[in-house]
């Protein structure tokens, strides 16, 4: 069973915007920090915000100021508003929560062109 389903990436050029959205399985949602991540070629995995079950935010230093994370608890997703995009943002973005406790989804690929 998918419990984590990542969408919403692209291509688009420096300055521009996208928004990610990641469908979570309830049983997970309702109960766990969520956080996006992102990877990009040769690089570990990095962690890139969060958000609790209240809603306490945090960012990396790379992002603050750029992306804003969100979740809607009535339909089990979280969202990752990502704007003023810089070519080093391009990665595979996924959700997962905080601990990296499921197993990884698919993952959508954002390509920030300069």
């Amino acid at each position: 069973q998918v419990q984590l389903v990542e969408s919403g990436g692209g291509l688009v050029q420096a300055g521009g915007s996208l928004r990610l959205s990641c469908a979570v399985s309830r049983i997970i949602f309702s109960s766990n920090t969520m956080a996006w991540y992102r990877q990009a070629p040769g690089i570990e995995r990095e962690l890139v915000a969060r958000i609790g079950t209240r809603g306490t935010t945090n960012y990396a230093d790379s992002v603050k100021g750029r992306f804003t994370i969100s979740r809607d608890n009535a339909k089990n997703t979280v969202y990752l508003q990502m704007n003023t995009l810089r070519p080093e943002d391009t990665a595979v973005y996924y959700c997962n929560t905080l601990g990296r406790t499921q197993a990884w989804g698919q993952g959508t690929q954002v390509t920030v062109s300069s």
